[in-house]
C-alpha cells in the first residue's frame, strides 16, 4: 500500500515540475486566450522556450552537471568506518524475475559502484531503502543483489525509509556511534541533498558518486530536443527544488 506522503509529494512533485507544470501553464495560457490574449500569448511563447530548453541535452547536462560534486579522492575513501549504498527505485512487475520484483536499472548502478568499493576498500557495506509504493523494500532487493550477484556481503540492511531524509534517519539508528565516517552512494547528481540529510543525522560523509552526466559529444545534437533530455531536467530540477527546501528548514 502507498503511504499517504509518498502520495502528496508525488502528486507535488508533477504540479512543480516538468512536464506537469507546463502543461498547466499551456492550460492558464488557453484559459486567459480571450480575456488577455497578449499575456495569453506571453505565456504560451515562454512556456514553448521553456519546453523546449529543458528537452535538449545541452540544458539537462548544464542543470545536472551544477549538482554533481567531484569523485572521492582515494585517501578520502580510506578512512570511512562504512559504506551505504542508498536505493533509488524498483521495478514492481518484473516479469523476468522469479520473485515479480526487482531493483530499477538506476538502484543497479548504485549497488554496483558498491560492490566494486567494498572490495577496494574493505569496508562494511549498508543498503538502505525502504518500500513507499509497496511490495518488497528497496534494500532487501539490493542486499540480494549484492550478495547473490556481486559476491559481496551486506552488514546491515536498512528497509524502513520513504525518501531521503528518511534514510538518513533510519541509518543513523543502525550505524551511530560507531561508524560515523561514511562514503555515500548515490548517483552524483543525488549527493548534494543526500549529504545534506545524512550530516544533519550525524554523519561525516565523504559523497561517492556514480553514473555523472555525460555532455553530447555533437553540438548539434546538444540542441536538439528529445524526452530523455526532458526526464534528465526534470531529475536535477527535483535536486535543486530539494536542496531549496532544505534550506529553508534551515537544514
Amino acid at each position: 500500500m502507498i503511504a499517504t506522503t509518498v502520495l502528496i509529494k508525488n502528486a507535488l512533485g508533477s504540479l512543480l515540475l516538468p512536464p506537469g507544470v507546463l502543461l498547466l501553464a499551456l492550460g492558464v495560457a488557453l484559459l486567459l486566450r480571450r480575456r488577455c490574449p497578449r499575456g495569453s500569448g506571453w505565456l504560451l511563447g515562454g512556456t514553448w522556450c521553456v519546453f523546449y530548453l529543458l528537452s535538449t541535452p545541452m540544458v539537462a547536462t548544464w542543470l545536472a552537471q551544477g549538482l554533481e560534486p567531484p569523485p572521492p579522492a582515494p585517501t578520502a575513501l580510506a578512512t570511512v568506518d562504512a559504506l551505504v549504498v542508498l536505493g533509488g527505485g524498483k521495478r514492481l512487475h518484473a516479469l523476468d524475475q522469479p520473485a515479480g520484483e526487482s531493483i530499477n536499472n538506476a538502484t543497479l548502478t548504485r549497488v554496483r559502484y558498491g560492490a566494486q568499493l567494498a572490495r577496494r576498500l574493505g569496508k562494511p557495506l549498508l543498503v538502505s531503502g525502504g518500500a513507499p509504493k509497496g511490495g518488497t523494500a528497496e534494500a532487501i532487493l539490493m542486499r540480494d543483489a549484492l550478495e547473490h550477484e556481486f559476491g559481496v556481503p551486506v552488514h546491515w540492511v536498512e528497509a524502513g525509509s520513504n525518501d531521503t531524509s528518511d534514510n538518513a534517519g533510519e541509518t543513523a539508528r543502525l550505524l551511530l556511534p560507531a561508524h560515523r565516517r561514511i562514503a555515500l552512494i548515490s548517483q552524483a547528481w543525488h549527493l548534494p541533498r543526500a549529504t545534506r540529510a545524512f550530516s544533519a543525522a550525524g554523519f561525516d560523509v565523504v559523497p561517492a558518486g556514480t553514473d555523472y552526466t555525460a555532455p553530447e559529444p555533437s553540438a548539434l545534437l546538444a540542441l536538439m530536443p528529445n524526452a530523455t533530455a526532458l526526464w534528465q531536467s526534470r531529475t536535477a530540477l527535483h535536486e535543486w527544488l530539494g536542496l531549496l527546501w532544505y534550506r529553508l528548514r534551515g537544514q
